[in-house]
Order: C-alpha cells, then sequence, then structure tokens
C-alpha cells in the first residue's frame, strides 16, 4: 500500500472555508484536549457557558449548568451500587434529555454504557445485556417495567426519577484516561449476531474536533438530534453539540410525527440538521416548496448511501445557503470520508458519492487477495488511521480478522470495511455497495446472517438462507429460503411468528420459500441460484375464503396490488402476508381515500385482516369526513415514518394482548 496525503481540491476548501454560523463566534478545538476524558471537556464548556441552553425539547429545556448537575447526582447514584472502576452500564430510555444526562452521568462515574433501543425486540436487548456483561441498568419512570423484565438476580435496576436528591450536584472529579472506553455499541453482526464496537474517549474527541473544525460548530449553533442514541450517528451530533457548547434539540419522530419536522426545524431555528436519507426523502416529501429555513446552513445526511433523488430534493426544496454534507462512516472506523456539496455539485451516474478521506485517514482499495487495486478499478474499501475504535467487545477473533497491523510497522491499523468503491483521479470516493450479505432495507442496515440465524433456532429448520431482492428501484425486499427437517413443514404464519419474537419488525422477510435444498457452490450457499419468489398466497394455517360483500372486495383489491400477491383471502392476516408497518400506511392511506369515512387510525391498524378491516369500515359509514380533516389525515399517513407506523401497531397490539 503507497501511503499518500490527499490535498482537497480548491473547490472543495472553499466549500469548508465558508461553512461559518454567521456569527463568526468559532473556536478552536485544542489538539491537547483530545488527550483529555469527555468530562473534563464538557465540564470546561459548563464553566464557560452555564447559562447557555444545552438541550432542549417540547417539553423541557436544561442549561448546561443543569444538565452537568443532573449528570453528577446521576453519578454519584451510580457510584454508590457499583463503587469506581471501569465497567459496562446499560440505558434504557426513551428519546430525549434525560438519556444525555444519564450517559454523561455513566462517564462521569468513570464508567462506559450500552445503549439498549426500546422498540427492538426483548430477547436482542436481553442478549445484548448478557453479552455486554452490564451489572446496571440506568433507566426511568416509563421504561422501568421493560428494564425489569430484562433483569435477573445479577442486575441492579436504577431508576434515576427515584434517585435521592440528596445527592450532591458537584462532580465526582474522577480521573478518567483517554484510552478508556466510553461505549459498547452493538449492530447487526456479520456472524449472524450482533457485535458490539467498543470505542474510547480518545477516539470520541478526535471525530468531535475534527467534524468541530470541518462545520466550525459554535456555541450560536443550534443542532438536530432524531435518532435514538443507540445509532452512532446520532451519539456523533450528541457530543459534536455538546462539547462544543452548542444547543442540541432532540426531536422525536415517533411521538411527534415527520409532519411537524418542517415546522419544528423553523421554530428552533435549526442551523445544523442531520437525518438518515430516509427520513429526509420523507421530510422532502412534506414540504410545499413555500417553506424557508433561514437558520439552516448544513444538512448533514449519513447513515445510507444518498441517491441522485436525495440530492434532487435537496436543490430543490432548500437554499444554495444551506450546503449539504454526504460522507461514509462506519461503526469500527467512525467517520471515514466526506465531502461538502452545494447545487452545483454533479452527481455521479454509478455508485453514491461519499467524498474525500477524513483528515488522519488514508483510503486503499484492496481486490479478493488483499492487493491494492489501479485506477478506476473497483475493490473493497479500506482505511488506514489511528483514529479507529479498538475493535470488537469480547472477540480477539472478530477484531484480527477485520482490523490489521500496519505492514510498514507505524502505529496505525487498517480496518477492511466490506464496501466496494471506486476512487476518483482527484481522490473522491464512490461507493458501488457491499462486498457481503449486509443490505439496506428501508433505509435499515441488516447483516443477512442475523437473519438466517434465527431461522436455525426453529426446531423443524434444517437450513436457511436469505436474500434481498427488488421489488422496484430504490426498494429491496426481503425472501427467507427454508429447509426442514424431515415433512414436518411449519405453516408461513408459524414462522413467522417465531422470527418476530428474535427480530425487530424492519428484519423480518416478506416472504418464505419451502426448499429440498439449498444450492451450494464450493461449499457455500450460492445466493444467485435461488429461485425469485412467486406472487401466490402463501400456505397458511387456515383456509381460503373470498369476499362475501362489496367492501371484502374493495379491500382485497387494494391489498392485492400494494401487496403483489394473489389469491388473498379475508381471514389472512395483512402481515403474514409479507406486509410491512409502512405498507400498513399505504394501506390506510387509500382506505381513508375511497371510503372517506371519519375513524380513528388506530381502527384501521388494529384490524391485520380484509373481514376485520371491512367490519371497522361498516361500523363507521355515515361519518364522513370533511375535506380538510380529509387533507390533514392523508398528509399525516402518508408523512408517516416507518418507526412511527410500527408504534401505532405496537400500541395496538399491545392493547389486544391486555384485552383493553
Amino acid at each position: 500500500m503507497t501511503d499518500r496525503v490527499l490535498k482537497l481540491p480548491p473547490e472543495q476548501q472553499a466549500f469548508r472555508d465558508k461553512c461559518f454560523h454567521p456569527s463568526g463566534t468559532f473556536v478552536e478545538f485544542p489538539k491537547e484536549e483530545v488527550e483529555q476524558s469527555i468530562p473534563e471537556r464538557f465540564e470546561k464548556i459548563v464553566r464557560l457557558y452555564p447559562q447557555r441552553a444545552a438541550a432542549k425539547t417540547r417539553d423541557h429545556s436544561f442549561t448546561y449548568a443543569a444538565l452537568n448537575q443532573k449528570a453528577n447526582r446521576i453519578a454519584r447514584a451510580i457510584l454508590e451500587r457499583r463503587g469506581q472502576g471501569s465497567e459496562p452500564i446499560a440505558l434504557l430510555f426513551e428519546h430525549g434529555i434525560e438519556v444525555i444526562a444519564a450517559i454523561l452521568g455513566v462517564l462521569k462515574a468513570s464508567k462506559f454504557y450500552v445503549a439498549l433501543d426500546r422498540s427492538l425486540p426483548q430477547k436482542r436487548n436481553a442478549y445484548i445485556l448478557e453479552d455486554s456483561q452490564a451489572g446496571l441498568i440506568v433507566t426511568n419512570n416509563r421504561n422501568v417495567d421493560r428494564a425489569r423484565a430484562l433483569n435477573n438476580d445479577a442486575r441492579i435496576v436504577l431508576n434515576v426519577d427515584e434517585t435521592d436528591e440528596s445527592f450532591s450536584a458537584d462532580s465526582p472529579s474522577l480521573s478518567v484516561s483517554a484510552d478508556r472506553l466510553v461505549a459498547i455499541r452493538y449492530t447487526s453482526g456479520f456472524t449472524g449476531e450482533p457485535r458490539g464496537v467498543v470505542e474510547t474517549h480518545e477516539n470520541v474527541l478526535s471525530s468531535v474536533r475534527f467534524r468541530a473544525h470541518k462545520m466550525r460548530t459554535c456555541p450560536d449553533d443550534r443542532l438536530s438530534l432524531l435518532h435514538s442514541v443507540s445509532f452512532g450517528s446520532a451519539y456523533t451530533h450528541l457530543f459534536q453539540s455538546l462539547l462544543n457548547g452548542a444547543s442540541l434539540f432532540p426531536f422525536d419522530i415517533k411521538s411527534e410525527g415527520i409532519h411537524r419536522l418542517a415546522r419544528w426545524l423553523k421554530e428552533e431555528q435549526i442551523t445544523i440538521f442531520h437525518s438518515s436519507p430516509a427520513v429526509f426523502r420523507q421530510l422532502a416529501d412534506s414540504l410545499s416548496g413555500q417553506e424557508r429555513f433561514p437558520n439552516l446552513r448544513l444538512i448533514l445526511l449519513s447513515g445510507a448511501a444518498i441517491t441522485q433523488l436525495d440530492f434532487d430534493l435537496y436543490k430543490k426544496n432548500f437554499a444554495p445557503e444551506a450546503s449539504l454534507e454526504i460522507g461514509m462512516g462506519s461503526t469500527e472506523a467512525r467517520g471515514i470520508c466526506s465531502a461538502v456539496v452545494d447545487h452545483t455539485f454533479s452527481f455521479p451516474k454509478e455508485g453514491a458519492p461519499v467524498g474525500y478521506p477524513r483528515q488522519g485517514n488514508k483510503i486503499f482499495l484492496l481486490d479478493e487477495n488483499g492487493q491494492e487495486v489501479g485506477p478506476n478499478q473497483v475493490g473493497e474499501i479500506a482505511v488506514k488511521s489511528r483514529n479507529l475504535n479498538p475493535g470488537y467487545w469480547r472477540r480477539p477473533d472478530l477484531t484480527s480478522d477485520k482490523f490489521l497491523p500496519d505492514p510498514s510497522g507505524g502505529d496505525e491499523r487498517i480496518y477492511l470495511t466490506g464496501d466496494l468503491g471506486r476512487i476518483l483521479p482527484d481522490g473522491f470516493l464512490i461507493h458501488l455497495g457491499r462486498k457481503d450479505s449486509q443490505v439496506k432495507i428501508r433505509g435499515y442496515r441488516i447483516e443477512i446472517a442475523e437473519i438466517e440465524r434465527a431461522l436455525l433456532e426453529h426446531p423443524q429448520v434444517k437450513d436457511a438462507g436469505v436474500v434481498a431482492w427488488d421489488r422496484e428501484p430504490a426498494e429491496k425486499y426481503l425472501v427467507a429460503y427454508v429447509v426442514v427437517r424431515r415433512d414436518l413443514a411449519p405453516m408461513i404464519d408459524e414462522l413467522r411468528d417465531f422470527v418476530r419474537t428474535k427480530l425487530p419488525d424492519y428484519m423480518m422477510p416478506s416472504a418464505f420459500v419451502f426448499l429440498e435444498s439449498l444450492p451450494l457452490t464450493n461449499g457455500k450457499l450460492d445466493r444467485s441460484a435461488l429461485p425469485m419468489p412467486n406472487h401466490k398466497r402463501p400456505d397458511l394455517s387456515h383456509a381460503y375464503v373470498q369476499a362475501r360483500n362489496e367492501i371484502e372486495e374493495i379491500l382485497l383489491q387494494l391489498w392485492e396490488e400494494i401487496l403483489d400477491l394473489r389469491p388473498i383471502g379475508i381471514h389472512d392476516n395483512f402481515f403474514d402476508l409479507g406486509g410491512h408497518s409502512l405498507a400498513a400506511t399505504r394501506v390506510v392511506s387509500q382506505v381513508i381515500k375511497r371510503f372517506q369515512l371519519e375513524l380513528p387510525l388506530q381502527s384501521l391498524f388494529a384490524a391485520p385482516t380484509i373481514a376485520e378491516m371491512a367490519a371497522v369500515i361498516q361500523a363507521h359509514r355515515g361519518k364522513h369526513l370533511s375535506e380538510e380533516r380529509l387533507v390533514r389525515m392523508l398528509a399525516e399517513l402518508e408523512s408517516m415514518t416507518e418507526e412511527e407506523a410500527q408504534s401505532l401497531l405496537d400500541e395496538e397490539s399491545g392493547k389486544l394482548n391486555r384485552g383493553d
């Protein structure tokens, strides 16, 4: 590998040079402060800006001084229960300010955290708890029951809402070295189970410093926080704000709705907006074209490769004064490369643009033998840097497979991303997809092996493979191929229910195909030889029943069109047919358009069969919508994110299970 220091082209340097807040109050982040701890840097910011807003939601607002005091009390409560010493602490909160205070409290107690996601199945969170070996779960009143359900005799549950106010609000002032761990971040695992990546204070501070200088983050900036802190892109923005004196604005899309996002951006005068491309598309779709965002100076899209559509939506809906940052990163390597562009950027015809290497990173493309490929050739993207995270939690074997030593004997390491790319003559990287079986489904990064592992846990499944097929441009769906033991094949709905207890909704296969054996090449599954699924009704545990009246016939046609499946029976469950939460919103939207009835959305989400949905519609006949109400309801449905839709489904499912 030939090391070379990449010099940014003049136009890219010009973009970065103009990336200033209009107030011009950017303050340098000293290099020596990377070699300390996050609490030290945070407490310096608290001393500089004690009364400045640190974090604000619709219901709560904390100054830096108040957030620091809350974090100090949490730290002391943790120390009382666990004593001093580095160890993992699990966090289970909803999206908001409390989880931010808990993160700071864990770090002030000289420990590191594992953020659980309350939207995940209980078994997945239980696995993360067990693998991380966290001995304490920190939570609040809203999540304490979930935490106790995960608990066992080896763990303690700390409810911060019951924390004794007698705990001192002064900092514990514990010494924490820069090489101590900050967090374990779990991602979908290439081994078939979630894997934990560890990072240090120095890793985080190095990234914060780099981004502070690149974005010119200053105390007058107001940053959005849309995603759960269990996602790497979310916590990056969190520290980017709080370690530079800016204000952080968590926005819960699940409860607030995507339709409120544009108004919120204007009301809160957000200057730096961070989003996944999927959410950005939904935001753009909700705009009328007349909106103006005078305070917005930078839009950052991460978490998935952007498309030509994303760039076109940016140009259409946002002024040239709001720059667009694109890039590529991973939990293991953090920020790998990026670029700041405006309306004049030429989007490549093939692949996704991800920019130039981050300062301190060197990018190589390697062939199957680990040799560097030549110009304009495709290869696996490898990153050589001192800024890589240490590796995988309790998995030295995986760490040695993915992190390679510097062949020249230096102190840098090389991380093999598993992504394919091509480097342009000026050093700009184009992303060309995954080398392995990792795929993107509706914006979620999914590891195929994890789904296959869940299928293999069923007692009647002998072998399994999963493939992501293209339904239409930019939309994929998962198909599971199953070989059963003997002749005792489980029904599709039984198998789906089994997998649903182990995986999130977005990882659920849309179709299941039973085979006598899986096609193999050199002992490995030949995915290209797997047959495409047909569009016929799967074998379910109940008989097919055709439509009996006009309403059921109309619904049947809607379902068949949206699910691309025929024939559908009136007692078939929407989700057993491969439907997901976003597809459910399309059905509900079409029902409201067709029948124009005044009825709660939840009543339709709670009716997963045609017969049940027809009964709901019949019961509401005569309650017609006004034109204004119809437009409002359709706008709410059409802008609904998958997380929002799933939240409604989960809520109704919970009511049914409780007998409400």
